[in-house]
């Protein structure tokens, strides 16, 4: 028997987007081997705003679908925080 061990990758980061300060949320996810990361963050009514970005042509990029504008202007710098979190892993230890 072998096993496997997967490291669960999650983390969060504060990023003004429409003048406020918002706490993004990632968690890299792996589905039908393609890497995503699922990202949330919460509007102005407290509404969840949920979605997902994918690696395409060395930048992450959000999966096209119906998004707020302030979400859609934060892709280059979501990307980047992505690509600095997998090459500097954050580590917490309990």
């Amino acid at each position: 028997m072998q096993i496997q061990f997967v490291k669960n990758i999650q983390f969060t980061r504060l990023i003004k987007a429409e003048g406020r300060l918002r706490e993004f949320n990632f968690r890299k996810m792996t589905v039908l081997q393609e890497t995503l990361f699922s990202i949330d963050v919460v509007d102005d009514r407290g509404n969840r705003v949920m979605f997902r970005m994918r690696k395409q042509d060395n930048d992450w990029v959000i999966i096209p679908q119906p998004l707020p504008a302030w979400v859609q202007q934060q892709e280059k710098l979501l990307g980047e925080m992505i690509t600095e979190e997998l090459n500097n892993p954050t580590t917490i230890v309990y």
